[in-house]
């Protein structure tokens, strides 16, 4: 996800009071997609992506507090930002552990 398509999703889901951080606010802007996915184990916070690698990463078993796929160009901005809205009434951090979604 583009730092900026990425920070106006968390701007919009910090004004919702949803509690969200940046890979880049983390300071793993550039870092290895398992060190990102450790991280967000390690703070129960579930990841949302354009990257196709963090589904494969699932697929192969790898530990991690829940990941949200979607393709680049599907959604604009308050398209994606709605269901992510949506997504944080329906799915705890607790269920989202070792769970992959496509949006």
């Amino acid at each position: 996800m583009t730092s900026t398509f990425a920070a106006a999703i968390a701007v919009g889901l910090r004004r919702r009071g949803i509690d969200v951080t940046t890979a880049h606010a983390a300071g793993l802007g550039g870092a290895e997609d398992l060190a990102q996915i450790e991280f967000a184990r390690q703070e129960v916070r579930a990841i949302v992506t354009h990257d196709r690698d963090f589904p494969r990463h699932h697929a192969e078993g790898v530990a991690h507090a829940g990941i949200f796929y979607c393709h680049q160009d599907k959604y604009s901005v308050g398209e994606l930002l709605s269901l992510l809205v949506v997504a944080h009434g329906v799915f705890s951090a607790e269920d989202m552990i070792g769970m992959s979604e496509f949006l």
